[in-house]
């Protein structure tokens, strides 16, 4: 994924941010309008519910388009970073060990060595 098609799948999920914010508003407006003392426009509940409805669909379509993009991204999966720390670690490890038996044999030979 380069530069650009992430430059365009944040600016796509900055529009579901909003459209997300559009939605809340959308039900709060529907709250206050069935808070209302004189009772609920029905008109105005009707267009706001439609609304609602629309825009939660397009949110969803945008997140699993979006979702599925970046499952299709792996920009590490070449990548043998890990596999070169592990033998590097390992090689550590081994000379660490060869160094503990190099110190062994030698008291192993001082032992002899005085009896």
């Amino acid at each position: 994924m380069d530069s650009q098609s992430q430059n365009t799948s944040l600016q796509r999920l900055q529009n579901v941010e909003k459209r997300i914010v559009r939605v809340l508003e959308l039900a709060g407006g529907v709250t206050d309008e069935l808070s209302n003392p004189s009772g609920p426009r029905k008109e105005l509940v009707n267009n706001h519910c439609a609304e609602f409805m629309q825009s939660i669909k397009d949110i969803q379509v945008t997140l699993r388009e979006e979702i599925k993009s970046a499952c299709e991204y792996r920009p590490f999966e070449n990548c043998d970073y890990s596999s070169r720390i592990s033998n590097e670690i390992c090689c550590k490890k081994l000379e660490y060990v060869i160094g503990e038996l190099n110190g062994m044999k030698q008291t192993i030979d001082e032992y002899h060595g005085t009896s």
